[in-house]
């Protein structure tokens, strides 16, 4: 058995197409292709979004919570179909029981869970998590398609 994968944010960059301000994953701590990873997102005051939510009580917005789960799946299945790297995308088809159970605000590191339900060559369904040290701040089911950015 291989021990899990880890990833760099310049690795993470080769896979991904986002870039600052989109780009909301830093690192990978974990990866078994196919069935699961790990990632990480470092909450910084300078994020652009806490200028305007909510001065004086800065909470990063829910979506882009769902956003960074949706980055660390698109890693995960990206890696998984290696014939993809370089020449594909992941899109986001669609969010099915996301809850947003605590806020995630400045200073902290989301380590955000994602496992495969479904994977396949070109339709994946995933479940994501995402906590702040252990505590459970957002949950749901991804749905996703690899494409060439056209279709």
């Amino acid at each position: 058995m291989n021990p899990p994968q880890t990833l760099s944010l310049e690795e993470i960059q080769k896979i991904l197409p986002h870039r600052y301000p989109f780009l909301l994953v830093d690192r990978i701590t974990s990866l078994e292709k196919g069935k699961r990873i790990v990632g990480l997102k470092n909450v910084s005051i300078n994020e652009p979004f806490f200028q305007g939510h909510f001065p004086g009580r800065p909470i990063m917005p829910g979506v882009l919570i769902a956003e960074a789960m949706a980055q660390v799946g698109g890693i995960l299945a990206l890696l998984s179909l290696p014939e993809h790297l370089g020449n594909s995308h992941l899109f986001l088809l669609g969010l099915d029981k996301m809850r947003f159970r605590q806020p995630v605000v400045p200073g902290d590191q989301l380590r955000i869970e994602v496992e495969s339900m479904r994977g396949g060559k070109k339709f994946w369904k995933m479940k994501a998590q995402a906590f702040v040290n252990q505590t459970l701040v957002a949950e749901g089911e991804l749905m996703a398609a690899i494409g060439q950015g056209e279709e």
